[in-house]
C-alpha cells in the first residue's frame, strides 16, 4: 500500500497527513465543549516517566489574548505581534528544571507531545492551529510572569509553546513533505 492508500482508509493517518499550520482565522467562536476535548487530547499525550507535571490553560478572552501578545511583542521588540489573532489559545505549562534535585527537564518534550495532540485534535474538528513559541526564555520577565500568573499559570511553571486556535479563514492544504525516509535492512 502507498501513503495515499493508507491515508484514504485510515482516519488517523488522514488527519495526520492533512493537518497544516493555519495563520489566518475567522472570528467564529469555538464551542467550549470542543475546546475541552482538544485540551484533553493534550492531557493524553505521553510525558516523561508519566509524571504529568503540566497544566493546560485555555484562554478565550480576546482582550487577554491581545494583552499577552502585546507584552510578548514588547519584550521581544516585535511591534504589532498578535499570535495571528486566534479566538483561543491553549497554553501548556510545566515545572521548571529543578537544579537542586538534579531532575532532568522533561517539560519541554512533554509539552511538544501535548501540542501535537492538540493540533491533531483541533484539525479533526475542522479547527486551524499554529504553534506559538515566543514565550520560551521570557517567562521570567516581570511583565510576562505577572500576566501568566494572572491567567492561573503557576509561578514555578514555564511555557515552551502554545496553540493558537480558530476556524481557518479560507481553504487550507497540507504542504508537500520532503522525502527524508530511508530504510536500512
Amino acid at each position: 500500500m502507498t501513503d495515499a492508500t493508507f491515508s484514504k482508509t485510515n482516519p488517523v493517518i488522514e488527519n495526520i497527513f492533512t493537518r497544516t499550520s493555519v495563520r489566518s482565522f475567522t472570528e467564529q467562536e469555538i464551542p467550549e465543549e470542543i475546546l475541552r476535548v482538544i485540551a484533553e487530547a493534550g492531557v493524553h499525550a505521553p510525558s516523561g516517566m508519566n509524571r504529568q507535571t503540566w497544566k493546560f490553560t485555555v484562554l478565550t478572552n480576546r482582550a487577554k489574548i491581545a494583552e499577552l501578545a502585546a507584552a510578548i511583542g514588547e519584550v521581544l521588540g516585535r511591534e504589532g505581534y498578535n499570535f495571528y489573532k486566534p479566538v483561543a489559545l491553549i497554553i501548556p505549562s510545566n515545572d521548571k528544571f529543578d537544579i537542586a534535585k538534579r531532575e532532568t527537564q522533561l517539560g519541554r518534550d512533554d509539552n511538544a507531545c501535548a501540542l501535537q495532540n492538540i493540533f491533531l485534535a483541533a484539525h479533526s474538528f475542522g479547527i486551524g492551529s499554529v504553534w506559538i513559541n515566543q514565550l520560551q526564555g521570557i517567562c521570567g520577565n516581570e511583565k510576562i510572569r505577572k500576566l501568566l500568573t494572572g491567567l492561573g499559570i503557576p509561578e514555578e511553571h514555564e511555557v515552551f509553546g502554545m496553540a493558537a486556535l480558530g476556524y481557518p479563514n479560507g481553504e487550507t492544504h497540507a504542504k508537500p513533505r520532503k522525502d527524508v525516509i530511508s530504510f536500512v535492512k
